[in-house]
């Protein structure tokens, strides 16, 4: 089976997934499984010792061992179920080869472990899988397989919506992609993984918008992050003003110390019209009054 070229939805969700996981541990991106060829949307291999308190759900579940994540923009068929279950035991088996190899064994706790998410999931999908909740574990919206088969589907628009979810819901669709859209710009900018996402959609929308052969589903999650892109062009745009006061404050005065930080906050406050005169004009002395005295 050869490997389909990349889809948007396909793309926006491998290269969202890998941003959260790096720093985490090794994150392969359609990593190619032996046998007949397949391959794994997103391979992540955590580091020793690896924490995730900022990742919720996604981190708990990427730190319990060998993780398959396997995201579709609509429900899965049947098929495409059995597909993933035939990469997990794919997996499974190139690690147990790998143990005999080596001598070592491997317990069944650290066997990979798959992890379908869905934006959705019917009654009868769920019946034919025969899953289950954990409800004394886990939260809604976690469906687990048998547990020989050492997966769960998770359907994102039965989970709570919570802080904990949200890198999840981000997946989602319609509302639920939208409301947790909202929910990414309205953190705190200085917050991390919002900056870096909001970036990850930047970079993304922009190669996204040279394809000509976009369908709905794709139209519908380009919609669904022009919030997030307008927030990040805005950021960018910020950044980019940021660095051009900063550079004509150390054109003037040699350095940019924290005194002087204080004054680029305010300034940017103005507009480049404004901001430039000021800047080439004022004295250092001048500036502080100005903006941290009386800003």
């Amino acid at each position: 089976m050869t490997q389909q070229p990349h889809q948007p939805h396909d793309k926006f969700a491998k290269e969202f997934l890998e941003e959260l996981l790096a720093p985490l541990g090794e994150v392969k991106i359609n990593r190619e499984v032996t046998d007949v060829t397949r391959f794994v949307d997103v391979l992540f291999l955590p580091y020793p010792q690896a924490q995730a308190e900022n990742l919720g759900l996604l981190g708990r579940i990427a730190l319990l061992n060998t993780t398959l994540l396997e995201p579709f923009r609509n429900q899965p068929s049947r098929t495409e179920v059995r597909n993933c279950f035939m990469k997990l035991f794919t997996v499974i088996a190139d690690s147990q080869r790998k143990a005999k190899r080596e001598e070592t064994t491997i317990s069944e706790d650290d066997l990979a472990r798959l992890w379908i998410i869905s934006p959705s999931a019917s009654a009868s999908l769920l019946a034919d899988l025969e899953v289950k909740l954990d409800l004394e574990k886990w939260m809604t919206g976690v469906y687990f397989f048998q547990k020989c088969f050492r997966g769960a589907i998770l359907v994102i628009n039965e989970l709570p919506v919570t802080e904990e979810t949200l890198w999840f819901r981000l997946l989602g669709r319609g509302t639920v992609q939208q409301q947790a859209v909202s929910e990414l710009v309205a953190l705190p900018p200085e917050n991390l993984l919002r900056r870096n996402v909001l970036e990850m959609v930047y970079r993304w929308r922009i190669s996204v918008m040279t394809q000509t052969d976009l369908t709905e589903d794709d139209q519908e999650l380009i919609m669904n992050l022009t919030e997030a892109y307008q927030e990040a062009r805005a950021q960018a745009v910020q950044e980019g003003q940021r660095q051009v006061v900063e550079n004509l404050l150390r054109f003037r005065f040699g350095s940019v110390d924290e005194e002087l930080s204080r004054v680029v906050d305010s300034l940017l406050q103005l507009t480049p019209e404004e901001f430039t005169p000021l800047c080439l004009q004022l004295s250092r002395e001048e500036l502080l009054t100005r903006f941290v005295s009386h800003g």
